[in-house]
């Protein structure tokens, strides 16, 4: 009775509970004969703060609050940061041999054990809130703090700059494991996949070598590496990605995987020769199967039940059309991921294969070898294809091979460098195809861009001006969701984020496809067939229901998602 005595007291002294409840919880405990801790979880009584006072009052354990300056530096580094953000925990300080452990779940016997054997101390835990943790973790294990303190380590291990010399191709390779440079390399690489890079740039400079994330589709700078360490890095890296180190003269393709905190990472390198020593650059791709769920790629209700109905279709072609980056490969592998089966036989042909699917054959174009994409077509139309995925129809040749695919009983699915739905068919006949065969294998086009989502926590409601109004009337026609209000009529708000810890002060953070379906009716067949313009048959598609490019990301505007700023970055809005 003793420890409820001393909850109540606690729930008293804080003013968690006003008097009803208290006499509430009070009366259920003795009624029913369960915990207290337990009836406040279960009613949802208290926020997560409140909570985790009461269990570690509960369990006779110090509760703190916790800020980065509170942890120690020196103390923070003796567990590892793939242990301090698998568990949610950080050590703080010590006193004699006892480790003062910040912990999401301090009654976690097992990791107090794993630390202990880790470090050779005793472990004291002490409760934190799991927001107040990850914000010290960030700040203790920070690619730049990491950074600085291998670059420390090298100096210490190599000696002066002066004395290295990174021209020489002979240099010993360095081995992969705790060595300053492996360090070094590891934190820049865990600071992209904490960031949520979709790749890193190691650029050398004339005084440094500049280390850059792409996020959200924009670089960012991460962090200054000297450039006296320049070629360690970029030979560790070509190690691990199995390339040779002693080729700086050509450039070069690598790949290597890992695990960070039980997620696995397909990392893509590429190196290029520039005035300055070799660039690299990193694919970061993570090999979650989950993220080709159709309705997590294409989350429009209305886009994804078009998608869906296309490709019920048992022959054709699909065309993806847009800029490099846009997410249209994700959205066929979304699509291959819905048809995939054990009835169905799909292949693809891809350069390169970036993803590999589950009961999919991937054909990697192999140019060197003379394995070009209709080569490789050609290939796989032996190979009683049911479904044939094309990464990209880049000439004459491919482009006839797919449209007779299509025409012949398999269902095809391919992109193209287009910047709207409307002129994929123009550019099919630019390559070569006659405008009636074009005509006769579509079966929808559809163009799309990524935009990037205003932070949750850090959005904010605002009044939009006058310019931004006029871009958002436009785009709200007839088919739009939403319908932007003449200047009488109440004023609109829109949402953009201000900037904070949890989107790098960008103010986004995530982005979405938003997508321009043209579905090939008879009519538009026809309009193809007699060679229409592209804004002609854009009108057509109108006419039928086709939402733009511009209505779709306006609706996404009006409904909060994102900013009238992602509409001009994403779309020609004087052009549409």
């Amino acid at each position: 009775m003793e420890k409820s005595d001393a909850l109540i007291s606690l729930l008293t002294e804080e003013r968690m509970l006003d008097e009803q409840a208290l006499e509430a919880l009070i009366a259920k405990h003795e009624e029913t004969g369960q915990s207290l801790i337990a009836i406040l979880k279960e009613g949802n009584l208290l926020d997560e703060e409140q909570f985790t006072r009461i269990v570690a009052r509960a369990s006779g354990i110090e509760f703190v609050n916790l800020s980065p300056g509170a942890v120690d530096p020196m103390v923070a580094h003796l567990v590892s940061y793939e242990m301090a953000s698998q568990h949610t925990l950080i050590p703080i300080k010590m006193e004699g041999n006892r480790l003062h452990v910040a912990m999401n779940s301090p009654l976690n016997l097992s990791v107090r054990d794993q630390i202990e054997m880790k470090t050779g101390y005793r472990v004291v835990p002490v409760a934190a809130m799991p927001g107040a943790i990850r914000h010290a973790i960030q700040h203790h294990f920070d690619v730049t703090n990491v950074t600085k303190q291998a670059i420390v380590s090298m100096r210490l291990e190599e000696g002066p700059a002066e004395d290295i010399q990174p021209e020489k191709p002979e240099q010993a390779p360095v081995k992969v494991g705790d060595s300053p440079v492996a360090k070094l390399v590891s934190s820049i690489i865990d600071g992209a996949i904490d960031a949520r890079a979709s790749d890193i740039h190691i650029e050398p400079q004339l005084s440094d070598m500049r280390v850059r994330y792409r996020v959200d589709g924009v670089l960012r700078i991460a962090i200054q590496v000297p450039l006296s360490v320049q070629q360690e890095v970029i030979s560790h890296i070509k190690i691990m990605a199995d390339m040779d180190i002693s080729e700086r003269r050509l450039p070069q393709d690598g790949h290597l995987t890992l695990a960070r905190r039980g997620q696995d990472y397909d990392l893509r390198v590429s190196s290029l020769p520039s005035t300055g020593g070799e660039k690299i650059v990193i694919r970061v791709l993570s090999k979650n199967t989950d993220r080709w769920s159709l309705d997590k790629i294409v989350t429009s209700p209305e886009d994804n039940r078009r998608f869906r109905s296309i490709v019920e279709n048992p022959y054709g072609m699909l065309l993806l059309t847009g800029p490099t980056g846009c997410g249209k490969t994700t959205t066929l592998y979304g699509l291959l991921q819905l048809l995939n089966s054990p009835e169905k036989n799909i292949v693809t042909v891809e350069d390169p294969v970036e993803y590999h699917l589950e009961g999919v054959t991937q054909v990697q174009v192999n140019p060197i070898a003379g394995r070009t994409f209709a080569k490789a077509l050609r290939s796989i139309l032996r190979q009683d294809p049911d479904i044939i995925l094309i990464g990209e129809i880049r000439d004459a040749e491919t482009a006839e091979i797919a449209v007779s695919s299509a025409l012949t009983g398999h269902l095809v699915l391919s992109t193209l460098h287009t910047n709207d739905a409307a002129s994929a068919a123009s550019r099919l006949t630019n390559l070569g195809v006659p405008s009636y065969l074009a005509a006769s294998a579509l079966l929808a086009t559809a163009a799309q861009r990524l935009i990037r989502l205003s932070c949750p926590k850090c959005r904010q409601l605002y009044e939009p001006s006058e310019e931004e109004l006029k871009y958002l009337r436009r785009g709200s026609g007839a088919n739009g969701a939403y319908k932007v209000e003449s200047e009488s009529a109440e004023p609109i708000k829109l949402y953009r984020g201000a900037g904070c810890e949890n989107c790098g002060n960008t103010g986004y953070y995530g982005r979405k496809s938003v997508y321009e379906i043209l579905n090939v009716s008879h009519e538009i067949k026809r309009m193809i067939a007699v060679k229409s313009s592209d804004q002609e048959i854009k009108q057509q598609a109108i006419k039928e229901g086709m939402k733009t490019l511009y209505e779709s990301a306006v609706n996404e505007i009006l409904s909060g998602v994102t900013t009238a700023d992602e509409l001009t970055r994403i779309i020609d809005v004087e052009a549409d």
